[in-house]
């Protein structure tokens, strides 16, 4: 069975400990280095117990990165695009299967047209 791509996983091949800021900054498209900063700035300004609490019950709870999970970087582009917004992708990806399928049409209108010219360049390619 594939791998969900929508699921948070812990990014081990980016981990600097357990891999839970890497897996946030993996799933929100947030560069690492910010998640790591405002983990530690957060930690620091009160949050002590409870974000070393979190830290460990998500890297308990979550599971690790399947190998391999995204082909190239548009597609992962792609899946973080969908966890933002799935409504805006799903209307994105319509328009361009609507914008395909216009031109789609145009091309057999024009083929199937009576194209006296049209006919007679293909009639010389015989």
């Amino acid at each position: 069975m594939s791998a969900s791509r929508t699921k948070f996983y812990l990014d081990k091949q980016n981990a600097k400990w357990l891999g839970v800021c890497s897996g946030i900054a993996e799933y929100t498209g947030i560069d690492i280095t910010w998640v790591r900063v405002g983990t530690v700035i957060f930690t620091l300004l009160g949050g002590f117990p409870w974000t070393l609490i979190a830290y460990w019950v998500t890297a308990w709870v979550a599971n690790d990165k399947p190998y391999g999970l995204y082909e190239d970087k548009a597609e992962k582009e792609f899946w973080q695009g969908v966890r933002q917004s799935p409504a805006r992708t799903t209307r994105d990806v319509r328009s361009k299967l609507r914008d395909i399928d216009r031109r789609m049409a145009a091309a057999e209108t024009h083929y199937t047209s009576r194209n006296s010219r049209l006919a007679d360049e293909i009639d010389n390619l015989k």
